[in-house]
């Protein structure tokens, strides 16, 4: 049953689904329309056109995310090469040899692709996109017609769980006061104060939504592929049928010097950067008296420790970066994309339409529904801006001081946020887009059955914040 209904949703959605760019600019479009329609700026005076320049201003517009947008690049490249590493790809083959049938193909990619995105989301979606790629050819080999977008959706369910895991950006941004007072501001940031993990991605209400959902990502997706495996898309109707080239290896130029050799395609030069984040990473994560750094991580220690991994196990650094130059091409979008939403962030926040809706949904609210309310607006608001950095920042705000005012944990107002920001992400195909190069499908083949995944997602959620 559940099958036949992403079936039916995921041929509207083949049909009338845009280009994740030309959804970006589209939404640019909207954004604009809505804010010279209903904006109003902090004077009560309406947003003119004249006032586009939000749009492209350094500060708060298109430009506004460049230093975010890095740290977001290296989450996917660091988590990338990792997933790329001799021994990680051992491991994605083998795991790719287990399922027998689409279904179980649909369970496992699901499950890995999850259970890595609540490590780091990066990790999650490329680990994802690679054995969701590598399943079907195996299935291909043994002769199974599996339903391919489904497979490829279930590798990006990830995206779905990562904001409750440990390179989650609302919680990470909070867990330190400088970054509390840049998003916060020194007034509000002095209320609220630091809010360490244990509060927010180690609580009681984040370990059982979160784990639920993985449970529930690996069921729905098994059940929407169709019962009959000889039906449906077939790997061999996308790009992916066609085997890869080979992957990026170290130059193997003639005239390479000894010294070049030695320091590029030995360990030597590895070692040395290893050995010196390891020197920090024990004092981060194993300090003598102070709390461990995993209660603390922000952006750049989740990219500081990928980094020293990745390292670890590609052994040299011509191997490492080769796999940095493969996974740069995911890029790709964000670093086309993400201005256009910043920008579409600096026109929300000047012609006050999220403080419009943020403030809306918290006077409507009682202490009991404003995180369910809180929660649904951020996955509204999701669409427009896809960035857990970059939506923080902008609902932070709002949302820290609705708790204080209704009388709400923080903590939990931050993972409402955080939770309705990866929701919708299952209909918001920006950060797809590594996935789609690598398992060869496009967004609207797969939106329709990461739609019905996100409808049965969204009662799990309700229902925890309502319970915690």
């Amino acid at each position: 049953m559940l099958s036949r209904i992403g079936d039916r949703i995921a041929r509207v959605f083949r049909a009338s689904a845009p280009d994740p760019f030309v959804l970006a600019v589209a939404l640019t479009a909207l954004t604009l329309v809505l804010a010279l329609t209903i904006g109003r700026q902090a004077d009560g005076s309406r947003w003119a056109l004249s006032d586009v320049a939000a749009f492209w201003s350094a500060d708060t517009g298109v430009w506004a995310f460049l230093k975010f947008a890095m740290q977001m690049c290296l989450i996917l490249v660091t988590g990338h090469a990792l997933a790329a590493s001799p021994p990680m790809a051992r491991a994605i083959n083998a795991l790719a040899d287990i399922p027998r049938t689409g279904a179980q193909a649909c369970a496992l990619v699901a499950f890995v692709a999850a259970t890595l995105g609540v490590l780091n989301w990066g990790l999650g979606l490329i680990a994802g996109a690679l054995i969701a790629r590598d399943v079907g050819r195996a299935l291909h080999r043994r002769g199974v017609r599996a339903h391919y977008p489904v497979i490829a959706a279930s590798g990006y369910v990830g995206l779905m769980v990562w904001h409750g895991g440990f390179s989650g950006t609302a919680p990470l941004k909070m867990t330190t006061m400088p970054d509390v007072i840049d998003v916060l501001k020194p007034a509000l940031a002095e209320q609220v104060g630091v809010v360490p993990l244990t509060q927010t991605i180690l609580s009681p209400l984040n370990l059982v939504t979160t784990g639920g959902l993985v449970a529930i990502a690996c069921l729905v997706m098994a059940m929407l592929h169709p019962k009959r495996d000889n039906t449906g898309a077939a790997l061999e109707s996308f790009a992916t049928f066609h085997p890869d080239p080979a992957p990026s290896t170290p130059s193997a130029d003639d005239d390479k010097g000894a010294l070049p050799r030695l320091l590029e395609d030995t360990p030597i030069a590895s070692v040395f950067l290893i050995a010196l984040i390891a020197l920090w990473a024990w004092k981060y994560y194993f300090p003598a008296q102070s709390p461990s750094g995993i209660t603390r991580l922000s952006p750049d220690t989740v990219n500081l420790t990928m980094l020293m991994l990745g390292l670890a196990l590609h052994g040299t650094p011509a191997r490492y970066v080769a796999a940095v130059n493969d996974a740069a091409t995911g890029c790709a979008g964000i670093i086309l994309q993400f201005p256009l939403y910043a920008g579409i962030m600096g026109m929300m926040n000047a012609s006050g339409l999220t403080a419009q809706l943020a403030t809306g949904i918290a006077s409507a609210s009682s202490q009991s529904t404003l995180p369910i309310y809180t929660f649904l607006s951020a996955g509204v608001i999701n669409f427009f801006i896809p960035s857990g950095g970059g939506q923080w920042g902008v609902q932070g705000p709002i949302a820290m001081q609705s708790a204080l005012d209704a009388g709400v944990a923080p903590a939990k107002m931050i993972l409402a946020v955080a939770y309705g920001d990866q929701l919708t992400n299952m209909l918001q195909p920006f950060w797809a887009l590594p996935l789609l190069a690598i398992t060869g499908v496009r967004a609207r083949d797969i939106v329709g059955y990461t739609a019905v995944l996100m409808a049965i997602a969204m009662l799990w959620i309700i229902a925890c914040l309502l319970l915690f």
